[in-house]
């Protein structure tokens, strides 16, 4: 079991920021081998396991390993988050507590893609100084009124309806390796909004770090997306082991 990861930073405020984790991939390789009685055969033929359980959909054994992260990420990220249902949530109640000036303030504005309907593109047209002035003035201001408003009495609950989506909300999130895999590679991915890829990516340096067997054979057998960072690591991989695919 390790506990208490540093925290990856990401966007401009954000983390990701590993709690606690319990399996690992041998846990993977217990979870595996108990079904017929076996043992581990040493760590060649295990890391041979978890790579021949990848590739042939054999995946509940990677449910008992088990992350617990502490994330940091704007409340429309965090919305995205949470449609991954296969895990457990516990997030910062604004009813408890008070907003702080933690606000996500994007680098670069992106146009509206014209083939996606959903996505964005590059756009050299847009206007960034008027556009980061616009927006952060706006953000001020629902900050502002959000203020006046605790001042004047009203609830917490009701004051936060002043906020914007930008607002930095916090999250302990519990995730086995499958579901996380999942994430991985739906956000890790060129067709999820830039801002959650961040996240995604954040995500899959951990999961490199702590499982890194499993990891390799994610990358060979089950990631069919298209991110820079993991295509990376896929390339990495040693050639002898690439060529069994």
């Amino acid at each position: 079991m390790k506990t208490e990861g540093k925290p990856v930073k990401v966007l401009d405020k954000g983390f990701v920021r590993l709690v606690d984790f319990m399996g690992g991939d041998q846990g993977v390789v217990d979870a595996a081998r108990v079904s017929y009685g076996g043992v581990s055969k040493g760590p060649e033929a295990d890391k041979k396991l978890i790579a021949y359980l990848l590739k042939h959909s054999h995946i509940t054994p990677f449910e008992h390993s088990v992350f617990k992260f502490h994330v940091c990420a704007p409340i429309f990220v965090a919305r995205q988050w949470f449609r991954h249902r296969f895990a457990a949530y516990n997030e910062i109640s604004f009813r408890y507590t008070e907003v702080k000036d933690d606000f996500y303030m994007p680098a670069v504005w992106r146009g509206q893609d014209k083939k996606n309907k959903q996505g964005s593109a590059a756009a050299a047209a847009l206007d960034q100084d008027a556009l980061h002035k616009m927006f952060k003035t706006q953000v001020a201001g629902a900050l502002e009124a959000y203020k006046k408003m605790i001042e004047l009495g009203v609830a917490r609950e009701m004051a936060r309806m002043a906020l914007p989506v930008n607002l930095y909300t916090e999250f302990y999130w519990t995730v086995n390796a499958r579901s996380l895999m999942n994430f991985v590679a739906l956000r890790a991915d060129a067709h999820a909004q830039w801002e959650i890829q961040q996240y995604g990516e954040a995500l899959a340096r951990v999961f490199k770090e702590l499982m890194p067997w499993t990891y390799e054979a994610f990358l060979r057998d089950a990631w069919k997306g298209e991110n820079v960072s993991l295509a990376a690591d896929r390339a990495a991989l040693p050639e002898t082991a690439a060529s069994a695919r």
